[in-house]
């Protein structure tokens, strides 16, 4: 975006923002990034959120914690790893073991051990197995650098052997297509972005998973089989639902190996809602493209958790 535009973007989404009601994770977010509340404040905004009895409003207020980024949020995602919804406590464990939280540790692998929802389980056992790769990579190497170090190191002598395991993706993990497949008279121009949006959101958290690669050569060093992911957005539609305009999307992901055969289809969606009496039709676009997102990243958990399965 250029900068004669970002001031009216800027000004646009404050005052969107204001106008959502607590579901809407992905216009939280860009409120989030733009207003001028310190770091302290925006998490003890979406904190507070965790508190509401509507697991939607949870769900929002975790995902856009996940998406700060600030060390702040680690403590109420920790907190939300108790929650009552699992889709709750799946996003917190993936987002924990993306932000490396140490403090995480022990609770996703009692949440890996003990909870009663098996997607939970496999995305705490996930982020638990992130935390203990990093912290062997991290000992792996000063171990290393202390034997580089070492008098018998100069003198040309092996040192002492340190044996460690190297740490490694165990998911081969290819994005074959990305499609809007959603009934309704959308220009080609529009499915294609829509499909866009879905792509990018998926790409950004595979990418942001040390346990998963794209890489032919990694996948061949490890002998990793591949999995081939077909998206497809299947509806993406806009209502009034009593009080409030909602914007609904679904998304399925298909899973195949190298030779085409179909594993597993995972489907899951979003919705974003704003108050009818303040809604504008020239922000139809961007919460369209906001629950697109929000649906992508509320399946990212489970998709891992099905591709572990498979192995």
């Amino acid at each position: 975006m250029d900068a004669a535009h970002r001031p009216r973007r800027s000004r646009a989404i404050g005052r969107r923002g204001r106008m959502l009601v607590a579901v809407a994770f992905a216009v939280l977010a860009a409120l989030v990034r733009t207003a001028p509340l310190e770091a302290e404040e925006r998490v003890a905004v979406l904190t507070r959120m965790l508190a509401s009895h509507s697991d939607k409003t949870r769900l929002s207020a975790v995902l856009a914690l996940a998406k700060l980024g600030e060390p702040q949020v680690e403590k109420p995602l920790i907190q939300a790893l108790h929650d009552p919804s699992p889709r709750v406590r799946g996003v917190a464990a993936v987002a924990l073991g993306r932000l490396g939280c140490d403090a995480a540790l022990p609770a996703l692998r009692a949440l890996a051990r003990d909870d009663t929802d098996p997607d939970v389980r496999a995305a705490a056992s996930t982020a638990a197995m992130k935390l203990t790769t990093a912290h062997a990579a991290d000992r792996a190497a000063r171990e290393s650098e202390a034997a580089r170090r070492s008098p018998g190191s100069e003198r040309g002598e092996r040192p002492h052997a340190t044996y460690s395991v190297e740490p490694h993706p165990d998911l081969y993990v290819l994005v074959k297509s990305a499609a809007d497949e959603s009934p309704g008279g959308s220009d080609p121009a529009t499915r294609r972005a829509h499909a866009g949006v879905i792509r990018h959101a998926l790409l950004e958290q595979l990418r942001s998973d040390a346990s998963i690669t794209s890489s032919a050569g990694e996948a061949q060093r490890w002998a990793l089989g591949v999995r081939h992911l077909d998206l497809s957005v299947t509806r993406l539609a806009a209502g009034r639902v009593g009080p409030l305009v909602e914007v609904e999307a679904e998304l399925r992901i298909a899973i195949s190996d190298d030779s085409g055969r179909m594993l597993s289809i995972l489907s899951g969606g979003a919705k974003v809602q704003v108050p009818a009496d303040k809604f504008d039709a020239r922000y139809l676009p961007a919460l369209r493209k906001d629950a697109l997102d929000n649906a992508m990243r509320g399946m990212f958990g489970k998709l891992v958790a099905q591709l572990r399965d498979q192995l």
